[in-house]
């Protein structure tokens, strides 16, 4: 296959070799949805969603599961403080999640389950864990009873996280509690009494834990020992720890719980990660109200998935709060969406240089400034799986996408400079839709530029106009009073009303069929 992951198991890049041929079972571990999802959010679905349209481009099948945490403590919590029962809280929740991730061009996974529709196949695994010795029965003093896995009688715990036992009793993330056999212990099953929200079970009315869901929906939607884990970092211990713990007792001899762990890295705010506990999140609708969802797409994969990413806010001097990372990658895709426009009118001519879609014929003589645009169209899918091969190199990639985008618009200056040579103007529009055509298929895995161009600019403008507090019309009507003082040949007054849009961040261009207007970022 050639794709090697950097795996925190071992903390090496390997190869990743499918179980089943041709095959490749992912899982990723979704978000819990106890209110709207923030930026830290999107990058942990980002990474699984572009090793995903990469091996599907390269003809590999793909299984992608992602959860969604639906029943937990701080959902329970949230929902008394909204006045709704937690299903109802979390239901709408995961919906909002949905759809920002969506509208972030993340792909819809093939299995999206809910631990609320996941209770049997999480009792059945807690009942193997006891049954196997590797899990005890708790009696609480409201009468409910607790499961709790005795993490000792695993050998192997620590081995994600490189951490060792004796090292974790004096750890932060331990809960004490009078009922455990062992301080590091920690909870499948909470009883939950008989006037609190909770499910029945052989023990009584409760809920699960946290970790034993993922254990319990990977194996339901991809069997047990699948090939790839996702995650963010904060998750490798103790939450994807305890995944293994659980699920290899309840498999004992069947091999690792999965071949393949691969985290993100944080998104941090003054060096900090981003995260509700600590009140420094911006969420992605914040984002979206200010950029368009594919400027923050093309900011997340600036940076390797594995690195920390800074997320910056600015206050400008009209109260404004801005994100200037993300208003440089919507410079970056709108200058990508413009290339495409301006390859697509010139490569329209080709059709009556050829009749038809061909490309230039291996006879063709190219003219000197043509050879090595067509050289890296040819050569530019190729640069882009190899980034992809490697760990997922996104950043690498996008310079790919950039030197094609750069060399397409050299070619449309070079044929607009020279439409006068007809050497030029036969080749250019052919090269040009070799270049159109290099470029859509490098976006490809990288899960941008792929709106139509006419709807990104539509809904760019107008949520631009929006920010603005202007309209379409009056802007439209500055234009035409400056096309008027023109044709008055009052130049000063046409001038003055340029530098009045210009300094909204409106760009006028003239031409010979009339004059366009657009708003920058």
């Amino acid at each position: 296959m050639g794709l090697r992951l950097h795996d925190t198991m071992t903390g090496k890049l390997t190869e990743l070799v499918p179980k089943r041929a041709g095959e490749v079972r992912i899982y990723c571990c979704g978000p819990t949805v106890y209110d709207v999802a923030h930026v830290g959010h999107a990058r942990a679905a980002l990474a699984p969603d572009v090793l995903v349209r990469h091996l599907r481009s390269q003809g590999v099948r793909v299984i992608y599961t992602r959860n969604v945490t639906d029943v937990d403590d701080k959902i329970l919590a949230r929902s008394r403080e909204k006045g709704e029962t937690p299903l109802d809280l979390s239901a709408r929740m995961t919906a909002l999640y949905q759809e920002d991730i969506r509208a972030l061009g993340c792909q819809d996974p093939d299995h999206e389950p809910r631990v609320s529709d996941s209770i049997a196949d999480i009792v059945r695994i807690v009942e193997t864990l006891i049954a196997n010795g590797n899990a005890y029965v708790a009696d609480m003093p409201n009468g409910a009873k607790d499961v709790y896995y005795a993490v000792r009688s695993f050998a192997q715990y620590g081995k994600l996280s490189h951490r060792h036992i004796e090292d974790l009793c004096s750890g932060a993330r331990v809960e004490v509690s009078e009922q455990k056999h062992d301080p590091l212990d920690f909870a499948l099953w909470k009883g939950a009494g008989e006037c609190t929200w909770g499910w029945d079970s052989p023990w009584g009315k409760g809920r699960p834990g946290w970790h034993i869901e993922c254990s319990a929906m990977s194996e339901r939607y991809l069997g047990y020992g699948f090939d790839v884990h996702c995650g963010g970092m904060d998750l490798i211990f103790p939450h994807h720890e305890n995944e293994i713990a659980q699920s290899e007792a309840a498999h004992p001899g069947e091999g690792p719980f999965c071949s393949l762990w691969i985290h993100n890295g944080f998104v941090n705010v003054d060096k900090e990660k981003m995260a509700k506990s600590l009140g420094n999140f911006v969420t992605i609708r914040d984002v979206y109200q200010r950029n368009d969802p594919e400027a923050l797409r093309y900011f997340l994969l600036t940076v390797h998935y594995r690195g920390p990413i800074a997320f910056e806010t600015e206050k400008r001097d009209d109260g404004r709060v801005v994100f200037p990372g993300i208003l440089e990658a919507e410079r970056r895709v709108d200058y990508l969406y413009h290339t495409l426009g301006r390859l697509g009118s010139l490569a329209e001519l080709a059709k009556g240089a050829t009749g038809g879609d061909d490309a230039p014929a291996p006879t063709m003589r190219l003219p000197r400034e043509m050879a090595p645009m067509m050289d890296l169209a040819s050569a530019a899918r190729g640069k882009i799986d190899t980034a992809l091969d490697d760990d997922l190199n996104t950043p690498v990639a996008l310079a790919v996408v950039g030197e094609l985008a750069r060399a397409g618009n050299e070619l449309v200056d070079l044929a607009q400079k020279r439409r006068k040579d007809p050497e030029i103007a036969k080749a250019a529009p052919l090269v040009a839709k070799m270049l159109a055509r290099a470029l859509w298929s490098t976006v490809e895995p990288l899960g941008i530029l792929q709106t139509p161009m006419d709807v990104y600019r539509a809904r760019t403008q107008a949520r631009r106009l929006s920010i603005l507090g202007k309209t379409a019309e009056e802007i439209t009507a500055r234009v035409e009073e400056r096309r008027q003082a023109r044709q008055a040949k009052d130049f000063a007054r046409a001038d003055e009303i340029r530098k009045e849009l210009e300094a909204l961040g409106i760009e006028v261009a003239d031409n010979p069929t009339g004059t366009t207007w657009r708003i920058g970022v």
